[in-house]
């Protein structure tokens, strides 16, 4: 079976390949490629998994291209993981918008949208060619922001598109081990869009174990989730958020926080993966335990404008992830009929009443041959349903003006966010994302 893993520079690519390695089925993956435009980067992880994979005897075959209809053809699945713009291209999100007052964070408010409408038309068009390249293969979308991303390439490729984060699945591990109970037992109810979610209820024989963790301000602390929005806010909602809505929930503190660092979050992982590609160049027989030594500093370092000063993350929370994990149980479930429960971004059908049926959600799914189908859920009401059908149609405005390159559609995208605070700082985010990206100075060209 064949692998194709576009971004394949990247430095998570190393998790999926890891997954890969634990996986002895007769059905498993034996051929992964490798794209990305980054000779540097490509080699750098080619080395990486070459040292990681040494004495596997299961270890796929590895090959890396910087030809896209190379890295396409033939391929079983495909993992999107690219970067349009690089590193640099993340700290401009987050500066435009820091430098106009407005949050700035990758994947969340207007960051997310500038990135958004840089990577849709790249995505749109490899949904093109692999339409017509590996017209079986099954997409699953790592790229960010994965919601927008997913929904857009789903207009090429219908259903065979899924996006996966690992945020849902951690907060209900973490969630079920505090309460401690069986995983394989528990009926996670998990209702939102891409890093903007509720962990609603967690059953077992049709109780409803989660008002137990949500009454015990104790047990909510040994929590991220529990930490990042206390107890009684928590307790408020009735559910516990995805750690992304803390920008919506805690914007100032969020902007104060990001503000007083003396880098963004970008900045600091452009540095960082810099020198750990130089590093590679120059001592490529180090390169796997170069690789786990900056996974290991930048785990620790996830989301520290959440946190107080001296609070070091749990190993718990660090280890609650594992969208590399999700992704191969998604293939496992597809190829060999493995079927698997999980959280994933995928076309709602009608699964979330008040969202539009076309619309990608995040949700509980069972995945076997067929692909993902959604698990019958609870209506979701108030601010949460409200606050889903804003983004959506932020969302889906991204999409039409990266499609089309309205202007107008950009612009309005902008100025109904939640996070922007009005017209005018929509339109000045908009010129400061048009001047600091050439993709998005042609994309919105007078012309």
């Amino acid at each position: 079976m064949k692998l194709t893993i576009l971004g394949g520079g990247g430095f998570r690519v190393p998790l999926v390949h890891g997954a890969l390695l634990r996986d002895d089925s007769d059905g498993r993956v034996t051929e992964v490629v490798l794209h990305d435009l980054d000779e540097q980067r490509l080699g750098a992880v080619a080395q990486v998994l070459t040292q990681n994979g040494a004495g596997h005897r299961h270890a796929p075959v590895v090959t890396a291209t910087t030809d896209l209809d190379e890295a396409l053809r033939g391929a079983d699945f495909v993992f999107s993981a690219i970067r349009v713009g690089g590193l640099a291209g993340r700290t401009l999100d987050e500066r435009v918008a820091l430098d106009l007052g407005v949050l700035g964070q990758e994947t969340t408010g207007p960051g997310g949208l500038a990135y958004a409408l840089r990577t849709v038309p790249v995505a749109v068009d490899i949904a093109r060619r692999a339409r017509a390249l590996a017209p079986d293969a099954w997409f699953i979308n790592f790229t960010n922001p994965a919601g927008i991303v997913t929904e857009a390439m789903q207009g090429v490729l219908g259903d065979r598109v899924i996006g996966i984060c690992d945020s849902p699945i951690a907060l209900a591990r973490r969630a079920i081990g505090a309460l401690d109970l069986d995983p394989a037992a528990t009926t996670i109810d998990y209702v939102g869009l891409n890093h903007l979610g509720w962990l609603r209820g967690l059953r077992v024989d049709g109780t409803d174990h989660l008002p137990r963790l949500l009454a015990d301000p104790a047990a909510l602390q040994t929590l991220e989730e529990g930490r990042l929005f206390g107890a009684e806010w928590i307790q408020a909602l009735g559910a516990i958020p995805n750690e992304y809505l803390y920008y919506y929930y805690f914007g100032r503190e969020a902007r104060a926080s990001i503000l007083s660092a003396p880098q963004t979050r970008g900045e600091f992982l452009r540095d960082q993966q810099d020198a750990f590609y130089a590093t590679v160049a120059n001592h490529p027989e180090n390169a796997a335990a170069e690789w786990r030594r900056v996974r290991e500093e930048r785990d620790a370092t996830y989301m520290r404008e959440a946190r107080a000063e001296d609070e070091q993350r749990d190993e718990a929370d660090v280890a609650g992830g594992g969208y590399e994990g999700v992704a191969l149980a998604i293939m496992a479930a597809i190829s060999r009929g493995e079927t698997s429960s999980m959280i994933l971004n995928i076309r709602g059908g009608g699964a979330v009443p008040g969202m539009p049926d076309s619309a990608v959600v995040e949700i509980p799914c069972v995945v076997d041959r067929d692909g993902p189908h959604a698990d019958p859920l609870a209506p979701v009401e108030g601010h949460m349903l409200g606050l889903m059908q804003q983004v959506k149609a932020v969302e889906r405005l991204v999409i039409e003006a990266a499609t089309t390159g309205s202007q107008q559609a950009a612009i309005k995208a902008f100025a109904l966010h939640p996070l922007v605070d009005s017209v005018s700082t929509a339109r000045a985010l908009f010129e400061g994302y048009r001047r600091a990206h050439p993709e998005l100075a042609a994309l919105f060209s007078p012309s």
